[in-house]
């Protein structure tokens, strides 16, 4: 999944001569926590809305305040899923794009990474969602696939979606005309199963059961 085609330039970047008063302008028409700074054609930093915000002399200019200036980037042609940490990592909606002699071309949204996210076939495409555990030590993608394909099902996309120092969360999608099946083959490889299903005939079981033994204790 390719992210290249929304490089933004609609903006230009702020450069070393801007005044503290055009920044703060222009973080208060638009609604991003970074900006970049370039000083020829290079990026040197971005400073974030919220520390701008705490320079009252709007006559200097960025030069005098380098040691707000933060520094991350993407570089052009990273994958999909390197862009979208970039973004958790700093804490941004914004983050600039650079060439690897490290020239500034522009920058990415945040908000046009995740529509693209939301077209990939993970999300677009119908499927059944599953949410597993397992101890940290045991889990395997190839056993998760393997399982899934061999209840003639086919894995739609798989991530881990939690960690703890024992165990790991995997959320995973497939398509499969019998989703039971393959529910209860996680189980049988000693996965647990976090999500509820229609589907999943043992925990109608379960619930059977336990409304009987409710019955039998009110007679």
């Amino acid at each position: 999944m390719k992210a290249t085609p929304n490089i933004l330039t609609e903006f230009k970047a702020f450069t070393l001569q801007t005044k503290i008063a055009e920044v703060k302008s222009f973080f208060k028409e638009n609604t991003y926590s970074h900006f970049p700074i370039v000083n020829n054609e290079k990026l040197v930093g971005l400073i974030s809305e919220t520390d701008i915000q705490g320079i009252y002399e709007d006559e200097n200019t960025l030069t005098e305040y380098k040691d707000l200036f933060k520094f991350f980037f993407i570089e052009e042609h990273t994958n999909f899923l390197e862009i979208l940490n970039a973004f958790a990592i700093n804490e941004t909606n914004l983050a600039p794009v650079i060439t690897k002699e490290q020239i500034y071309i522009g920058y990415y949204d945040l908000i046009d990474i995740l529509h693209i996210y939301n077209n990939s076939p993970f999300l677009s495409n119908e499927g059944t969602i599953i949410i597993l555990e397992k101890e940290i030590r045991d889990y395997s993608f190839s056993e998760i696939c393997q399982i899934v394909e061999s209840n003639n099902g086919k894995v739609l996309g798989i991530f881990i979606s939690k960690t703890t120092p024992s165990t790991v969360t995997i959320t995973l999608k497939f398509n499969a005309s019998e989703v039971n099946e393959i529910i209860q083959s996680f189980r049988r490889f000693d996965y647990h199963v976090l999500s509820k299903h229609k589907e999943d005939f043992l925990l109608e079981e379960l619930k059977e059961r336990t409304d009987y033994l409710q019955k039998y204790l009110n007679i």
